[in-house]
């Protein structure tokens, strides 16, 4: 390979690392005037790893194609490609299922009788308090 695509080896290199099938990692790279665009294809499975929680991973490495950037003087952008198979159901179902998320709205706004509440949790952390006490209490007895 050229001595310009060592980001897309280096980019390579990592996702494979951490994804369950490398042999499925794809990475298309193109070049325009905004810099070098690299576009990540994952197994849907795969997705979750390379996003992360919250998008952490993502977001490191990202960070690494930056740090990468500065030492080329270039300017890396990833895009992680969401295939149609690992969309989420959820998106197509909200044109015909409009009311059931008005239904399921209006129930979030509606305190729950389940919850806790402030109160509540102040009670039961001093049912604790006490029964600790009372512990040690059984102890100095005891001793």
């Amino acid at each position: 390979m050229a001595a310009t695509e060592h980001d897309q080896v280096f980019l390579e290199y990592v996702v494979k690392a951490l994804v369950d099938q490398p042999d499925k990692v794809e990475i298309k790279r193109t070049v325009d005037e905004r810099g070098v665009l690299l576009e990540l294809t994952v197994d849907p499975e795969d997705m979750g790893k390379i996003i992360g929680k919250a998008g952490a991973t993502a977001k490191s490495i990202r960070t690494l194609l930056r740090v990468l950037g500065a030492k080329d003087d270039a300017r890396y952008n990833l895009k992680i490609v969401d295939q149609e198979g690992s969309e989420r159901p959820a998106r197509e179902d909200n044109n015909d299922n409009e009311p059931s998320n008005e239904v399921a709205s209006e129930e979030a706004a509606e305190p729950s009788e389940e919850a806790p509440t402030k109160s509540d949790e102040d009670s039961k952390a001093e049912d604790i308090k006490a029964k600790a006490r009372e512990g040690l209490e059984d102890l100095d007895t005891d001793i």
